[in-house]
This record gives C-alpha cells, sequence and structure tokens, in this order.
C-alpha cells in the first residue's frame, strides 16, 4: 500500500510542477476538511482582509473527506482543484491537515499557515497521539508527510505553543501568537444581538420561554456508542419542566437522538448557540475556550474520563486545571446545575493561561500579521 501511495504522489508532483509553471497570482486559498460550508474564521479573516486591501483574490475550499469509497474518489478530484489553487496562491491558509500541502513539494515562497479549528490546546492531538487509539499511526503520519510545509503555526497564547508545536512537529521558531479571529464574536455586542435573533426565528419557542437553557456541546470520539448512552441518560435527567435541553454534537459525529423534548441543533455553531445558554455542559471539547470567554456556568461531563484519558490523554492537568468542577456522574452533574454551583475564579485562570489578549481585535492583529508577510514576500 505504501508503495502504491508514493508511486500515486510521484505522479501527483509531476503533475503540480506543470500547475506551478502557471503564474502566481494576488491570491489567498483557504482550505479546510472540518465543514463543507466557509468555516467562520476564513470569512471574518476575508472581509477583514478585502477592507484593507481589496487587490488580493480570495478563493475557499472547504469539503469535508467522506466516508464512502465513491465520496474517497469524488475527493481525490477535488484534491486537483487544490493543487491548482495552491500552485497560483501567494499564500494558503489551513484550519486541519491538507494533504496536497504536506505531500506536494511546494514553492519556496509560498506562505502557508496553519490556524487550526480549535481556540486552544489541552487535549492532545496531532504528533501527540500516534499510535493511540484516537490518533493516527505513525507509520500513516510519516507516510503522508503528516501537518509538513508550514510557513507558520498559530496558537493561542504563548503557554499553549508548547503543545501546539509538539500536535504539529514544528520547531518554536515557527509558532505566532494569535487566537483565532473568531474569538471576536465573543464580544461583539451587535453581532450577539443578531445571532439570537435567528436563533430564535428557527427556534421560536426559546424566544420567550421562562425555561432555564442547557447547551451540551460533547466532544468528537471515534467509537461513540458510549456518548450516545450518556447523551440519553443525560436527556432523561433533565427536568423538562424547568429546562430547554440543545444538544449540539460534534459535525463528525453520526448519531441522532429523536426525541421531541429536546433541540438536536444542525442550524447554528455550538458558539452561537452558547449565547443563548444559561448553562453549558461538556467534556473534553476544545468548545472549552468559547465557553470560558462567555464568563457562563460551565460543567464538564467525564462519563468516560478513565477510558478517554487511555485513548487521547491531555497536556494539562485535567482534574485540576480545567475552569470548572468535573462531573463523572449524571446525577451529580444535574444537582450542580440545579444549585448553579460553578467556579468563577477558575474560569478566569484558565483563560490567563490560555488566551491571549488582543492588541487592536484578533481578527485585525491576524490580518495585519498575514499582509505584512505577504508584502515582505518578493
Amino acid at each position: 500500500m505504501s508503495i502504491i501511495i508514493k508511486i500515486g504522489f510521484f505522479f501527483l508532483n509531476i503533475i503540480f510542477s506543470i500547475m506551478k509553471l502557471c503564474p502566481v497570482q494576488k491570491k489567498i486559498t483557504y482550505i479546510s476538511r472540518q465543514m463543507n460550508t466557509t468555516p467562520t474564521d476564513f470569512q471574518m479573516i476575508i472581509d477583514n482582509f478585502q477592507k484593507k486591501d481589496s487587490s488580493y483574490k480570495h478563493v475557499v475550499l472547504a469539503k469535508m473527506l467522506p466516508d464512502s469509497l465513491f465520496g474517497k474518489i469524488k475527493y481525490c478530484f477535488h484534491m486537483f482543484v487544490q493543487m491548482y489553487h495552491i500552485a497560483t496562491s501567494q499564500a494558503v491558509i489551513l484550519d486541519t491537515y491538507c494533504i496536497p500541502i504536506s505531500m506536494l513539494h511546494q514553492r519556496d515562497s509560498l506562505i502557508v499557515i496553519q490556524i487550526w479549528h480549535a481556540l486552544g490546546a489541552f487535549k492532545k492531538f496531532g504528533y501527540s497521539i500516534l499510535d493511540q487509539p484516537e490518533g493516527s499511526s505513525s507509520k500513516t503520519a510519516h507516510m503522508m508527510k503528516m501537518h509538513h510545509n508550514y510557513t507558520y503555526v498559530l496558537s493561542s497564547s504563548e503557554y499553549a505553543s508548547q503543545y501546539f508545536a509538539e500536535a504539529f512537529h514544528v520547531s518554536k521558531d515557527k509558532m505566532r501568537i494569535y487566537p483565532l479571529p473568531k474569538t471576536d464574536l465573543l464580544v461583539d455586542k451587535e453581532l450577539i444581538k443578531q445571532t439570537k435573533e435567528k436563533i430564535y426565528e428557527h427556534y421560536p419557542k426559546l424566544k420567550n420561554t421562562s425555561k432555564k437553557i442547557i447547551v451540551y456541546a460533547p466532544t468528537f470520539r471515534k467509537q461513540d456508542d458510549e456518548l450516545y448512552q450518556a447523551t440519553i441518560d443525560l436527556i432523561n435527567h433533565i427536568d423538562f419542566n424547568k429546562y430547554e435541553f440543545v444538544l449540539k454534537k460534534h459535525p463528525l459525529t453520526t448519531f441522532t437522538i429523536n426525541d421531541e423534548r429536546i433541540i438536536d441543533d444542525h442550524f447554528v455553531t455550538s458558539l452561537e448557540f452558547f449565547h443563548l445558554a444559561d448553562y453549558i455542559i461538556t467534556d473534553y471539547s476544545a468548545v472549552i475556550f468559547e465557553a470560558v470567554l462567555l464568563k457562563k456556568p460551565i460543567y464538564l461531563y467525564a462519563f468516560d474520563y478513565d477510558s478517554y484519558i487511555n485513548k487521547r490523554n491531555f497536556y494539562i492537568d485535567y482534574q485540576t486545571q480545567m475552569p470548572s468542577d468535573i462531573y463523572y456522574h449524571v446525577d451529580d452533574l444535574i444537582k450542580a446545575i440545579d444549585q448553579g454551583l460553578y467556579d468563577v475564579e477558575k474560569i478566569n485562570q484558565f483563560i490567563n493561561l490560555m488566551i491571549a489578549p488582543a492588541k487592536k481585535s484578533y481578527t485585525d492583529d491576524f490580518v495585519d500579521f498575514l499582509i505584512e508577510n505577504l508584502n515582505n514576500q518578493f
């Protein structure tokens, strides 16, 4: 299999070499496998950039890698589109691993910035979990040159940069401290108002309810049977006379729950729904970074902690450094929510550790950095 892959990429590099003969345009290409629509961070960068310099073209290639064989074959053709735009761009911005960037021979002048899709790093990922159940195999990682050819990798804080550097297997000199642009959405009052109205229009029962709103946003697991059962248990413990319950699954989670008492939302992002939440329940998900910045009551439901730590593990001490008390049993979790128990001091400590403050705005700061690098390119 490895020989077939090497032969395949030998021929792809020949095709890519021909593509690189095309003129380089004033163009920035954005590539994501996280979703099939433009990620929020990409759109915010583009909007801000165009206000400062309208001479650049912006191309977004957002396409998830399908599970089916036919879908994977179609994705291979999509890779040719990626290759053309990479070959003819001055810069490429990624929020995930991109095969053509890592596997092919890039122009020396190409700027490749990995912004990643998670605001911070507390659970291990990438090279930190090779050969573990939740990670890739080291053989695959080396064969696919996972996370090669990056000019810069972003981190949310100086403290977290050591973990991002380890996860992407890059030297510290490639790290830059720029929290994700979408962090700005947590403080934009007008946008928050518009977001709430958008949700109310889609779910009118939430607008005038006297009930408190619980949003549950668990992380993705490769095997999600246990998560499914834990979610069912949690729903069955909710007092629906007091609470509305919103389920915000990770985009890659496949199960559905048909229960008319809950909202299983696919309409807005977790971040957007957090603005409406009175209580936020999560576990090991990176949405914790958005949740803490809103300074709302946060509850960590770690029903599978023992098995998860063996599969994934953490960069920090999960049981002492996280911004919430941890609940391993659903009864204890519901009791804490009913009593309104949460630790503001823990939240503030976590923010100071993991999320650097902005100079102007998070989006402005990154776009200024990007423009500076583009201006220095030639």
